[in-house]
């Protein structure tokens, strides 16, 4: 069984502390971790922080190039990061294939935003005792990022802070998902054999305790976090004197009227609400149908979701395969169950084993219910219907979440009416909000955090304006 190393200054090193990972579908070993301490992450910190004087002065061809490597690399060892998501997250492995290739894209935006990180002249003459004058505004990168990553996308959104981060000339600590290190450790293998300056990727799985230095430590500049909103809010008020970048999930919503292309409109919210085991922070959760179509969408909705097939992540036909750990689906099965004590009906799955889920539609759930109200991140659906569509626009806005929400019409009144009343950070018309790209602007409102991801917008984050005012008198 691989035995995986901490990445410190451009080296591998050891720990006294080493860890099974093992497969959340079987329990099977899949490798051996090393394990952070404390003191590993100051060193890796010390590291990333020498090493900024290097990666701030590289050029954006350098930069570029580094970049276009870590990408090709990323190609060149596709099956065996899709087979280290699968067995450590238990995605399925057609979705895993994507989740790399999205990865390789994602550094190859990276690698063409290096080459525009501009600026703009702007005229200060425009007081008569600023004759003369005129200034220089651009971007300059922060220094030390700190990166906390989840165990949903362990290859991708790890890509998303690191990419932009480098293409900026930040240097980086990334503390992986504990469910799900071995991901960034071959990607860290990538990017070291690309020729990225010693310190300036630093990998240290390790437990929140030993990382809370990565939030208060005066040598970090920029926190990005994507993960639950308990712990990311506490991860702000302790870094509270730094840039925060938070991603925290949400409880993502879809509206169908009657004028939308209601066959495409199943196809998608079956994918939507059900692609890997609903664990996505853009996952649907709630489906609001407009009394008329309701019947016909329910019809062709549960005979769609009754087709998927539910099991082992490394087989070619599986759409849906476990939780993460077996404390996550008994969660969803005790709410399941609370939902239906209160009159909720199953229109079909609610079963669990082990940590396998079936893909589950629920009808008639009390809005106050768990289910209803907070992040399930399950492979789990809550169906309402709606007479009009401010009330379907209201009903969506009734969550402490704000990430994005889906808009299935395609009456341009009512689109630009969602776009001006919906209150997250992302509408999606005609599709479900579970689609990303990756260039795009992402990110939430209310309890879905604050800032933004896609690589142009996360540079911004990952930067700093200086303004250079010039007067030659």
């Amino acid at each position: 069984m691989a035995e995986h190393k901490l990445l410190i200054n451009g080296s591998w090193r050891e720990s006294s502390t080493v860890r099974d990972i093992r497969s959340p579908y079987d329990q099977s070993p899949v490798g051996k971790v090393h394990w952070a301490e404390r003191g590993h992450v100051q060193e890796a910190l010390g590291a990333a922080d020498r090493a900024f004087a290097e990666t701030r002065r590289l050029s954006s061809f350098e930069r570029g190039q580094i970049l276009d490597r870590i990408s090709q690399g990323i190609k060149s060892r596709k099956e065996e990061l899709a087979r280290s998501i699968a067995l450590q997250a238990g995605k399925p492995i057609r979705d895993s294939r994507t989740e790399v290739d999205r990865a390789a894209l994602t550094f190859e935006i990276a690698r063409d935003e290096s080459k525009r990180m501009g600026g703009e002249f702007i005229p200060l003459d425009l007081f008569a005792a600023t004759k003369g004058r005129w200034g220089l505004v651009r971007r300059f990168p922060v220094g030390v990022i700190s990166a906390i990553t989840p165990f949903n996308f362990p290859l991708n959104l790890v890509a998303h802070k690191v990419a932009p981060a480098m293409a900026a000339g930040n240097t980086v600590v990334l503390r992986p998902s504990s469910q799900v290190p071995i991901t960034s450790l071959l990607l860290a293998e990538i990017v070291t054999a690309a020729g990225s300056p010693a310190g300036g990727l630093n990998v240290v799985p390790s437990s929140y305790e030993a990382a809370e230095i990565l939030l208060t430590d005066d040598r970090v500049k920029k926190v990005t976090f994507t993960g639950s909103p308990a712990i990311g809010w506490e991860l702000k008020q302790k870094a509270f004197q730094k840039k925060v970048t938070l991603e925290l999930g949400g409880n993502a919503a879809v509206v169908v009227e009657p004028d939308a292309a209601l066959d495409y409109a199943v196809s998608r919210t079956v994918t939507g609400s059900f692609a890997y085991a609903g664990q996505i922070c853009i996952s649907v959760q709630r489906i609001f149908l407009q009394e008329r179509i309701y019947d016909r969408f329910m019809a062709d909705f549960e005979s769609k979701t009754k087709k998927l097939k539910l099991g082992d992540p490394l087989a070619e036909d599986t759409d849906v395969g476990p939780m993460i750990d077996e404390d996550a689906a008994r969660k969803i099965e005790e709410w399941i169950g609370e939902a239906v004590e209160n009159k909720a009906r199953i229109v079909c799955g609610g079963k669990r084993q082990g940590t396998l889920v079936e893909p589950t539609i629920l009808e008639n759930v009390a809005p106050q219910l768990r289910i209803s109200r907070l992040e399930a991140f399950a492979p789990i659906v809550i169906v309402s219907k709606y007479k009009d569509f401010s009330e379907a626009l209201k009903a969506v806005n009734d969550s402490i979440y704000g990430l994005q929400a889906g808009v299935f019409t395609n009456d341009l009144k009512n689109v630009f009416r969602a776009y001006e009343d919906l209150e997250v950070g992302g509408v999606i018309i005609n599709d479900v909000p579970t689609f990303r790209t990756d260039h795009m602007p992402y990110g939430g409102v209310k309890q879905s955090g604050f800032g933004r991801e896609g690589i142009r917008y996360a540079i911004d984050e990952m930067t700093e304006l200086k303004l250079m005012a010039v007067h030659f008198p």
